[in-house]
């Protein structure tokens, strides 16, 4: 298949609101694919290539993007085989070497495919092809119940793959995939509520968990073999021995667990998320020793938990690894839940997770029995410049860079904003219109994809908090920044500042 049917089908996704049109649109293309085609088309719709991540950013993407080629001519298999050969492209001189390939491969994309493809490789696809869409277009196009091929989705932790065996394969053999230690599934997920004793109302009794600020991790031990994967089913077995050794410890035969995993203080509290992530991303060994903590467990010894109920899960979990296990308590009492949320918050943490005590594992679900409780951090930022969007956003100016005020000129010119992150999120198709006329009225200079504006325009965002960033002058960004609001009645200069921000950062 032309690469150039699927770009145009993830355009017709991205410019409607409808779920149904959506998936009618996806099945239709999943059909038409010839069967080597399915798995790559899957991982391309949801920005995830079957290759992972192939070392291009932005910087090694620019460099790469010359003139489009007129027509289309490029294939789905030609993409993929380019990713083949980016992927294994390592060592000296291999930068130089991923933009050559690169440049012959956007030389003969359109103008369209360019972009499409800039969007896989950087993770930047916003097509409204979300997984839950995509399995509701592979159920369709294969004529298979939808609970079947998510099911099947969520054991395999493999969306392609799935999408291949429900089209080209039997129901007996979609029915018949299964969970297997040494190969990951997706993660369950939680809903957001705002407070412990709202979110116990939702589940009734629960178990109230710390909601740890580190990286999820899914460990699967098979005799002495331990395998170690992250929320994106990749593994990081060789990045992390310090958990291989605490799972081979454990007393079990095979087991698979659910959890998190961070850098600690001398003083047992977390260490900011950044360091985390710096030494779980990092292939050599770091100074950083990561601690597990686990909340739950899939399987033990021959036995799938996945359907049995959380409070069974956590008797298991207490007996295996009771030095592991997440804090928490079990209650019905909303007094109580919002004393672990303090709590939790008291030693450094992001907040809770409030699990109903008899729900199953719901892998890859986003439901109402597990709900996350973080308090929501506020700022007044200025709007430095905007980005052109693309698919529904084409033709509005829709990306925001923030910036912090500077008031001393600590980090550039005083009274001056310090650029602390971009986000896109948030904005209502009223916003998205009324700020592509505002700021090209306050326009000072442009590319073609951004426009730069007097830094007059105040805007209220949502964030997680903030981590530690070298691309910034203020050395950090925005974590999850959403737009709440525009804020006509302040001025620029009343704008939080960036030591305000700095101060979210953990000593």
């Amino acid at each position: 298949m032309l690469l150039a049917e699927l770009v145009k089908t993830t355009d017709d996704v991205a410019s409607t609101r409808s779920r149904l049109a959506k998936v009618d649109a996806l099945a239709d293309l999943l059909r038409r694919l010839e069967p080597g085609d399915i798995a790559t088309a899957v991982g391309l719709l949801i920005a995830q290539p079957r290759q992972g991540r192939v070392g291009i950013g932005w910087r090694g993407m620019t460099a790469a993007m010359g003139e489009p080629a007129a027509e289309p001519s490029l294939t789905v298999a030609d993409l993929d085989a380019a990713l083949d050969r980016l992927h294994a492209t390592a060592g000296a001189g291999s930068a130089a070497e991923r933009v050559a390939i690169l440049r012959l491969l956007t030389a003969a994309a359109t103008e369209r495919e360019q972009a499409f493809i800039a969007g896989v490789l950087l993770g930047e696809l916003r097509t409204g092809a979300l997984e839950g869409v995509l399995t509701d277009a592979v159920a369709r196009a294969a004529d298979r119940p939808v609970d079947a091929v998510r099911r099947a989705a969520m054991l395999s932790g493999d969306l392609g793959g799935t999408a291949l065996l429900a089209i080209t394969g039997s129901a007996a053999q979609l029915d018949a995939v299964g969970l297997v230690v040494g190969r990951p599934v997706q993660p369950m997920l939680a809903a957001t509520a705002a407070s412990a004793s709202a979110a116990l109302e939702a589940t009734g009794e629960a178990s109230v968990e710390y909601k740890l600020d580190g990286a999820r991790i899914q460990v699967h031990r098979l005799g002495d073999v331990v395998r170690i994967y992250t929320r994106t089913l990749a593994e990081v077995t060789h990045r992390l021995p310090e958990v291989v050794e605490v799972v081979r410890g454990l007393p079990v035969r095979d087991v698979i667990l659910d959890g998190e995993t961070l850098a600690l203080d001398e003083d047992g509290g977390p260490r900011p998320f950044q360091e985390t992530m710096a030494r779980f991303g990092a292939d050599a060994a770091r100074a950083a020793v990561l601690h597990p903590w686990f909340f739950d467990v899939l399987h033990i010894d021959g036995r799938n938990l996945l359907d049995e109920p959380l409070v069974t899960r956590i008797g298991v979990l207490e007996r295996i690894a009771p030095e592991y296990r997440i804090p928490g308590e079990i209650t019905a009492d909303a007094a109580v839940a919002e004393r672990v949320s303090r709590d939790a918050l008291a030693a450094g943490h992001e907040g809770v997770v409030v699990k109903a005590v008899g729900s199953a594992y719901a892998a890859g679900r986003r439901g109402s029995n597990w709900i996350k409780v973080k308090p929501v951090l506020t700022y007044d930022v200025v709007v430095l410049a905007c980005e052109w969007g693309s698919g529904r956003r084409t033709g509005l100016l829709s990306n925001l860079h923030l910036g912090a005020l500077d008031p001393a000129g600590e980090f550039g010119e005083p009274g001056g904003y310090v650029m602390v992150g971009k986000t896109f999120k948030g904005l209502t198709d009223a916003l998205l219109r009324w700020q592509t006329e505002r700021f090209q009225e306050l326009e000072v200079r442009r590319t073609a994809g951004t426009v730069w504006v007097e830094p007059v325009t105040v805007v209220e965002i949502a964030i997680d908090g903030v981590q530690r960033s070298s691309r910034y002058p203020g050395g950090i960004a925005l974590r999850f920044a959403r737009v709440k609001r525009y804020r006509d009645d302040k001025a620029a200069a009343e704008a939080d500042t960036i030591q305000t921000l700095r101060a979210l950062l953990r000593s």
